[in-house]
C-alpha cells in the first residue's frame, strides 16, 4: 500500500475484462464525484470575501501566477484525504510544499508496508518510520514469502556439486549460511520497525486518557508492547484510583527488575476486586497491602509466569504460603487463574504454594516440558478448587511427544480428573495421552467435562488395541469417549483453528477478562 518508489499507475478494476464493465463505470462515476467535490471546494475557496485581494496581492508579491503550491495546508490535507495511497504519494511529488503535508497523522491512522526481506529495504523502511512511526494508530508490516523459506537460493544454488562426494553437505551450508543472512536481515527490519514505534505519541496518548478519566472503572493493558510504562499509573488521579475495581497489567518486555506497579502504588486502588499482573511483579508486600482492612476483598487474580521474566526478576520477592493464608482469610471467594510460559519444573515447584485457591492454569512450552509430578501435585493440592487445566506443548523433539505417565502406576491426567471434581475444560497437545487414559477420564469427569480438546497427534493407542482386527480402535476411542462425557466428541483436527494453540497470549488476555468479569 506504502511503496513510495516506482508505484505502478492504478487503472481501473476490472478494466481488461467484460465482466469488470459495470465496475468500470462504478468507479469513473466515483473519480467525476471526487474531482466534483473538490472543484466545488476550490470555487467556495475564490468566493469567500476578500479572497480575490488576497489571491491579487500574493500574484503581486511573487510576481508570477499562484498554482498549486499557495494552497494553503488544510486545504492540500483535504484533497489528500479524497485520494488513494499510490494517488497520494503521486500528488506529493508536485511540490515540496505537498511533500510536506503528506505525513499529516490523521491521513495515516493505518498503515500496512510490504517489503521483501532485503538489505535494499531497509532505506526505504527507515523513512517511513522516521515520518509516520511516531503517530501511527495501526501498523501492519508483511514480509514477502518469496527467497524467504529457502534462504534466497534454490535447490540449483550449490553449484551442481556431486552429492556423491559430499555435495548435498556443502549446499546444506550454503544454505544454511543463506538462511542465516535472510534471517539476520529480516531482525533488522523488525528492530527497525519496533524501535520507531517506541516514541510513538500512543503513549503520550494514554497518560493523558487516564490523568482526564472521571469514571474510570475498568482498566485492562495487556502486551501493548511498552505503552504502558511504570510511571503510567501516576497520571491517574486518587478519585479513580480509590474506586477503580479492575487493573491489568501484562507486559513482559518490561526490562530489568522495572515493574509496572509497585506495593505503595497499589495502596491507591482500595476498592480493587479483580487484579492481573507478571507473577514476578506479585510480591509479598503487595499480598501484605492486599490484606489490609482499608481494601474491599480482592476476588479474581490472573498472574502471568514467563521465563524471561523469572531470567530477569527474582522469585524471592514472591508471597509464601501464609500471605496466600492471609488472603484467603481476607476473601474466601478469591480464585486465581495462572499461565506458566517456558517455566522449568523446579521454580514451578517454588511457585506453586498449597494455599493458593487455583482455579485454572495453562502451562505453554516451546523449550521446557512440563514434568508428570508437576501435575500430580497440582491435582493434589488443588482438588478443591481447579476447573480448568491447559497444557501445550510445542518443543521440536524428534524421538516424540513427552509421556507424563512414563515409570508411573497412573497416568497424572487420569489422577487429576478423578481427584479435581470441579474440572470443567481439559486441554491437551504436544503430550502423549494413551487411547484408554483418554476413555477414563472422559467416564471418571463424565458431562460435568465440559470442554474435552486433545489432538489427533497427541494421541496414542496401545499395541493390543492396534492389533485387534474386529475393532477399529479410532472408532472404538471416539465412541467411548463420547458415551462418557454424554456428547459427541472427536480429536482436535486442524490445531489452527483453536486459538488456545495457536496464539496462547491472546487466549490468555480473553480467559483473563471473562475470569475477571465472572464475579
Amino acid at each position: 500500500m506504502l511503496l513510495f518508489l516506482s508505484v505502478p499507475q492504478p487503472r481501473p478494476p476490472g478494466a481488461r475484462t467484460r465482466v469488470g464493465a459495470a465496475r468500470v463505470v462504478r468507479w469513473r462515476r466515483q473519480r467525476l464525484q471526487q474531482l466534483r467535490r473538490l472543484r466545488g471546494l476550490l470555487r467556495g475557496l475564490r468566493g469567500r470575501p476578500g479572497a480575490g485581494s488576497r489571491r491579487r496581492g500574493r500574484m503581486a508579491l511573487c510576481g508570477q501566477a499562484a498554482g498549486a503550491a499557495s494552497l494553503p495546508s488544510e486545504l492540500i490535507v483535504h484533497i489528500f484525504s479524497f485520494l488513494p495511497a499510490p494517488d497520494r504519494l503521486r500528488a506529493s511529488a508536485s511540490c515540496s510544499h505537498w511533500r510536506e503535508c503528506l505525513f499529516y497523522p490523521a491521513l495515516w491512522p493505518q498503515l500496512r508496508i510490504c517489503l521483501r526481506v532485503s538489505p535494499a529495504e531497509q532505506p526505504r523502511l527507515e523513512f517511513l518510520m522516521r515520518k509516520c512511526g511516531w503517530f501511527v494508530r495501526e501498523l501492519r508490516v508483511e514480509f514477502a514469502a518469496e527467497n524467504y523459506l529457502s534462504g534466497g537460493g534454490g535447490p540449483g544454488d550449490g553449484g551442481g556439486s556431486d552429492p556423491g562426494t559430499g555435495g548435498e553437505d556443502v549446499e546444506s551450508l550454503q544454505l544454511s549460511a543463506r538462511w542465516l543472512e535472510v534471517l539476520r536481515t529480516y531482525l533488522e527490519l523488525v528492530l527497525c520497525v519496533l524501535v520507531s514505534i517506541r516514541n510513538n505519541r500512543i503513549q503520550q496518548l494514554f497518560e493523558e486518557i487516564l490523568s482526564n478519566s472521571r469514571q474510570l472503572k475498568w482498566l485492562s493493558c495487556g502486551f501493548m508492547l511498552e505503552i504502558v510504562t511504570p510511571t503510567s499509573l501516576s497520571s491517574l488521579p486518587n478519585s479513580i484510583a480509590n474506586t477503580m475495581e479492575h487493573l491489568s497489567l501484562l507486559d513482559n518486555n518490561v526490562p530489568g527488575n522495572s515493574t509496572l506497579i509497585t506495593a505503595i502504588e497499589l495502596e491507591r486502588f482500595v476498592n480493587l476486586r479483580s487484579l492481573a499482573l507478571d507473577f514476578c511483579d506479585f510480591t509479598a508486600e503487595m499480598a501484605r497491602v492486599l490484606t489490609d482492612s482499608n481494601h474491599v476483598p480482592l476476588q479474581r487474580l490472573s498472574l502471568l509466569v514467563h521465563n524471561a521474566s523469572v531470567m530477569h526478576k527474582s522469585l524471592d520477592n514472591m508471597p509464601n504460603d501464609e500471605h496466600w493464608k492471609a488472603l484467603l482469610r481476607k476473601s474466601a471467594s478469591l480464585r486465581v487463574y495462572i499461565m506458566a510460559f517456558d517455566i522449568k519444573s523446579e521454580d514451578m515447584l517454588k511457585i506453586l504454594k498449597p494455599s493458593i485457591p487455583l482455579e485454572r492454569i495453562h502451562f505453554d512450552s516451546y523449550i521446557t516440558c512440563v514434568s508428570g509430578a508437576i501435575v500430580d501435585l497440582i491435582s493434589r493440592q488443588y482438588d478443591k478448587f481447579l476447573t480448568h487445566f491447559i497444557l501445550m506443548n510445542d518443543v521440536i523433539d524428534t524421538s516424540g511427544f513427552p509421556d507424563l505417565s512414563d515409570n508411573r502406576n497412573e497416568d497424572p491426567l487420569v489422577l487429576l480428573a478423578w481427584r479435581c471434581t470441579k474440572l470443567s475444560l481439559l486441554a491437551v497437545h504436544g503430550y502423549t495421552v494413551w487411547a484408554h487414559n483418554l476413555i477414563a477420564i472422559a467416564r471418571l469427569r463424565g458431562s460435568d467435562l465440559k470442554v474435552l480438546e486433545v489432538t489427533e497427534e497427541s494421541i496414542d493407542f496401545d499395541q493390543g488395541e492396534l492389533a485387534d482386527q474386529d475393532v477399529d480402535p479410532v472408532h472404538n476411542l471416539i465412541e467411548q469417549v463420547s458415551l462418557g462425557l454424554g456428547q459427541s466428541w472427536h480429536a482436535v483436527m486442524d490445531i489452527e483453528s483453536l486459538s488456545v494453540f495457536t496464539e496462547p497470549n491472546r487466549h490468555f488476555y480473553r480467559e483473563m477478562q471473562s475470569f475477571s468479569e465472572d464475579i
